[in-house]
């Protein structure tokens, strides 16, 4: 009789937790996105117009999980080098689209590239490409249609890539990123449950000691990703890791063997990349290309981390050819 009652009083226990628990996860899972900053929202509807009378036009290709809000430190100085600045969010990025279920691929990405340009009629001019991370594997796309001479295709002008997993031999991806990608029927559940708290977490470490994003950057990075619901398409984006290693014959061979100026900028304490296998690879693979090492602390977000050492070694290599 006695555990007969323990058994209720347990039963009913948990149908009292289960009817507090519901509602909280159920209010949990539609809290609403954070609201744009000021600065975000005025890099939201800002324009692309730079210096006059230059030729020059630059791309800017950003890396994951944030947006093309990333160049923001370093976009005024780029406007006064170069006529044209264009950064767009990719497919499932920031103020982009992010539809699903969707295959996000590479592929699709370096075609939305092209396709903006032929929208805004330079598909006959030759480019600056400037990458960053993701936006890195875009770019070899980018350049291994280049190099097929391929109709319709970008002429790319130049390339400079920054602190992306370029070979999948030295990538070192993040636990969450682990996660996320490889945890099947679990990913949905996680990206549900992702939060600002679990994302700055997670997106810190790559940052360098001295130079981690304050609390209002990093809710600007967030609210970039919870745009249109970003948070839930995370785990499709990461499909680009399997992409890079099952293509990486395709993309390295493309920076191998074009014969465009390339530079290297690299934050040397970068988690992801690592010092000094990463350097040791790409300069054994591209001997052609120079390369620009920024400070010891700088890591993972050198355009963010040092905007003025970038932005140097940047103009350097454009003012080199």
């Amino acid at each position: 009789m006695v555990r007969r009652d323990r058994l209720r009083r347990m039963r009913e226990w948990w149908v009292q937790v289960g009817l507090l628990v519901v509602p909280l996860l159920a209010a949990y899972l539609h809290i609403p996105p954070p609201q744009l900053s000021p600065a975000l929202h005025s890099w939201k509807s800002s324009d692309s117009v730079g210096v006059v009378g230059s030729p020059e036009i630059v791309v800017l290709l950003h890396g994951f999980p944030t947006s093309s809000y990333d160049w923001y430190k370093i976009w005024e100085g780029l406007t006064l080098r170069f006529h044209r600045v264009i950064a767009l969010d990719f497919l499932g990025f920031g103020f982009s689209d992010k539809p699903r279920p969707h295959h996000y691929s590479i592929f699709e990405q370096a075609s939305i590239v092209e396709a903006l340009l032929r929208h805004l009629g330079l598909q006959n001019r030759r480019v600056n490409l400037l990458s960053h991370d993701y936006g890195d594997i875009v770019a070899q796309e980018l350049l291994y249609r280049y190099k097929q001479n391929r109709s319709g295709r970008l002429t790319i002008k130049s390339l400079c890539l920054s602190n992306g997993g370029i070979f999948p031999e030295t990538h070192r991806p993040l636990l969450l990123q682990k996660l996320l990608k490889d945890g099947g029927l679990l990913s949905p559940i996680l990206t549900r449950l992702m939060n600002f708290f679990v994302f700055s977490r997670g997106l810190t470490p790559v940052f360098g000691p001295y130079t981690r994003p304050s609390e209002s950057e990093l809710w600007d990075m967030w609210a970039g990703i919870r745009n249109n619901d970003g948070n839930l398409v995370i785990d499709s984006l990461l499909e680009y890791i399997n992409q890079r290693k099952k293509f990486r014959r395709r993309w390295v061979g493309a920076l191998a063997s074009v014969t465009v100026p390339i530079h290297f900028i690299y934050g040397p304490l970068d988690p992801v990349n690592p010092y000094p296998e990463f350097l040791e690879l790409y300069r054994k693979t591209l001997p052609r290309s120079t390369v620009s090492i920024l400070d010891d602390h700088i890591s993972h977000y050198p355009q963010l981390e040092d905007p003025m050492g970038f932005l140097n070694a940047y103009m350097g290599f454009i003012n080199s050819f």
